[in-house]
């Protein structure tokens, strides 16, 4: 994933990382969750009527330049340019959502990274419970605990993987996935099918997601949701408190970068 205006030095400052720069697996650890906690999940654009693009550059922009989030296609292509970079190998592969209630398309995308001698995935684009550090691809059918969270790594018969999260107590399938390579352009029409389809949950509600260290902060349509080591609070939001929550601090800047537009 290569990007003429991506830069290490810019990226490592958007994400506030200061650490060592090796194409080593405590790296991989150290940006991903740099970059989770410090570029949020969105789907403005969607909301805003626009198709995301895929040109790497626009994503570079938007995300490094303008201070923006996105979603998986722009948050994992993002941090697939700090790999190149770093010379860390990886492959990009598609992913079948399962929290609908209907089978779906592999639309979504995640990065499986290789150093150390091991395969580890890595996704920053998953939203409300996505993963927080990369996941050894071998480090299978057991608890993972990262942070308050607690996810589960299988594999069926015919190789693929199920990734499960912990949900208020009952493990929940969040996706399936195989190692089958795919080029970055193969993920256009999962792209477009996400930004313009009516079934498609980015284009019904509004999503932000701010993964912290001490949990996320979850907004679905006008619904708030807390997410700590302490348990799950939600609220139902008025009109007037969407009003005043975008205009936080946190979020501000992005409604404002998205529709001045």
């Amino acid at each position: 994933m290569h990007s003429n205006n991506f830069d290490l030095s810019n990226y490592f400052r958007r994400i506030n990382y200061t650490g060592p720069v090796t194409a080593s697996a405590e790296t991989l650890q150290a940006i991903m969750r740099h970059q989770l906690f410090s570029v949020p999940f969105e789907n403005l654009d969607v909301q805003a009527g626009r198709i995301v693009s895929l040109v790497p550059e626009d994503i570079t922009d938007k995300l490094m330049q303008r201070g923006r989030g996105g979603y998986c296609y722009e948050v994992n292509g993002l941090f697939a340019m700090a790999l190149e970079a770093l010379g860390i190998p990886y492959r990009f592969v598609a992913a079948r959502p399962m929290f609908y209630p209907v089978r779906r398309p592999k639309t979504h995308m995640a990065v499986v990274a290789e150093v150390d001698g091991r395969q580890w995935l890595c996704d920053l684009g998953f939203g409300s419970y996505g993963i927080r550090a990369p996941v050894a691809l071998d480090d299978l059918d057991s608890d993972i605990s990262q942070d308050f969270d607690t996810f589960r790594l299988s594999r069926d018969a015919k190789g693929e993987y199920l990734l499960q999260a912990k949900v208020e107590g009952e493990w929940c399938n969040q996706y399936g996935f195989d190692l089958t390579p795919q080029e970055w352009i193969d993920f256009a029409p999962a792209n477009y099918l996400n930004s313009t389809h009516p079934d498609a949950i980015f284009v019904q509600k509004l999503v932000i997601v701010q993964h912290l260290p001490e949990g996320r902060v979850i907004l679905l349509g006008n619904m708030l949701k807390t997410v700590t080591a302490n348990g799950v609070e939600k609220r139902q939001l008025t009109d007037d408190e969407m009003s005043s929550l975008l205009k936080t601090r946190e979020w501000s800047g992005l409604m404002s970068a998205v529709f001045s537009q």
